[in-house]
């Protein structure tokens, strides 16, 4: 095709039936049909590298153009993009705008979005109203102003937006996705989970753990920690939710015939990170002066449509092991990723745990099955893959993704709502209906017979 991009004037109803002024105009992204999708990155740091370096394993996209502002970023992207031996790609990053020139570019079909929080919504409006298939990683939304923004702009341009949720991918997440299809627990009556993680220290630019460089942040920190500690300085609430409520939420059909009624949030006081920075950098080090505003434990009930409650908890600035918490009950048994048990009734011996290995290897999801061996290497225990595959899968064709714009709207909600809820004193929070009614028809995802 010459031209595969066309800028029209339109009214899109997008299954809202929102309609757009007919003054405003936007490109819109068509089938490839067999041809490569031309694929760009906005943040190339240590989360938008994993996906540069997968996509580099890939014959059926090529990387036109990357974006950051960090040199530094952009050289170690270049390196690795030539040592594959692809061609060299078109570089922005002069400024923090210098993006929206990487979006007018015609060479370019789909972008992936891998920058500070603060940055998703706006870049991901840019991208959509651009014309461009846009993944954007998580959390996708910092207010439920910016989750309508996501919203709106997808129903006025058509353009789709993935969140690139890869704990959706997990394979004991898809085992146990398998296995709520199937009906091995019987109906879904409750779900626990969340982001269990001490992130008090933090990644070098080459992943490696620098302990004790966490009493640094701001300007003077490192990697995340020159923006993410910042939001444990002025907001308390759940910042990360969609590593846990994700697979959960898709488990039980949110905004596919089911939806998030409301969210009751509590936060615990906040000592971790002050004292991690007393511990490493001593009583009388700056930041030992720091208020921080967000509690250690945050812990949030949400209530269904359909009646189950999933209790979601924010545990990042004490140490702990790695966990997220993952408990999955209905009428006929549960299973729990901590202690890797599950119990179904009938089938384990009374009121004993049965090891879960021999029930997720049984119900292991066909796309695991498919992909096992191309998902090696890919980054975090291979899910990596399986995210940026079906955000490439889904671009390639122009259709809707499996964790669409609705989805990065309901999930990321839960951030403003828990912070509102905590203000409150635990009072519960109204979520919007960001598919505006239409849940109750939209069907959902064919998780079981999708190839990717």
């Amino acid at each position: 095709m010459n031209s595969r991009r066309n800028f029209v004037k339109k009214t899109v109803l997008a299954g809202a039936g929102v309609s757009l002024l007919p003054t405003m105009s936007f490109g819109q992204m068509t089938s490839l049909r067999g041809e490569k999708l031309k694929l760009a990155f906005i943040g190339v740091g240590l989360r938008g590298m994993v996906h540069v370096n997968n996509a580099l394993q890939r014959k059926d996209v090529t990387i036109t153009a990357i974006c950051d502002i960090d040199p530094n970023r952009i050289n170690v992207a270049l390196d690795k993009i030539d040592k594959a031996n692809w061609k060299k790609p078109k570089v922005f990053g002069k400024n923090d705008y210098d993006y929206r020139n990487l979006l007018a570019l015609k060479e370019v079909d789909a972008v992936i979005i891998s920058t500070p929080w603060l940055w998703h919504t706006k870049m991901a409006v840019d991208t959509m109203k651009a014309g461009k298939y846009t993944g954007l990683e998580v959390s996708a939304a910092n207010t439920l102003e910016e989750c309508w923004d996501l919203v709106n702009t997808h129903e006025e341009t058509g353009s789709h937006l993935m969140i690139l949720e890869n704990v959706n991918y997990r394979r004991d997440i898809l085992a146990v996705l398998n296995m709520v299809k199937q009906n091995v627990f019987g109906e879904l009556v409750h779900f626990r989970c969340g982001y269990q993680h001490d992130l008090r220290f933090v990644k070098l630019n080459d992943g490696k753990t620098a302990y004790g460089k966490g009493v640094e942040f701001g300007e003077k920190g490192i990697s995340e920690s020159k923006w993410r500690t910042q939001h444990s300085v002025l907001r308390n609430g759940d910042v990360y939710p969609t590593h846990g409520v994700g697979p959960m939420a898709t488990m039980c059909d949110v905004n596919r015939g089911n939806r998030f009624l409301s969210i009751s949030s509590n936060a615990s006081k906040a000592i971790g990170l002050h004292n991690y920075i007393v511990k490493h950098g001593g009583k009388d080090h700056p930041n030992a002066r720091v208020k921080f505003k967000q509690g250690d434990v945050i812990t949030s009930t949400i209530e269904t449509a359909k009646g189950e409650t999933i209790i979601v908890t924010h545990d990042c600035n004490l140490p702990r092991p790695y966990s997220l918490g993952f408990r999955v009950q209905g009428a006929n048994g549960l299973w729990e990723v901590d202690g890797n048990r599950i119990y179904i009734e009938g089938e384990s011996n009374p009121h004993r745990w049965d090891v879960a290995d021999e029930w997720l290897k049984k119900y292991d999801h066909p796309l695991w099955k498919k992909y096992e061996q191309q998902a090696v290497g890919a980054g975090h225990g291979g899910m990596d893959f399986f995210v940026l595959n079906a955000f490439v899968e889904s671009a390639k064709q122009n259709i809707a993704p499996p964790l669409d714009v609705y989805d990065a709207a309901a999930w990321s909600a839960i951030t403003p709502l828990s912070e509102a809820s905590i203000e409150n004193n635990g009072e519960p929070q109204d979520f919007p209906d960001f598919t505006r009614g239409m849940w109750v028809k939209r069907q959902p995802f064919d998780w079981m017979n999708s190839k990717y």
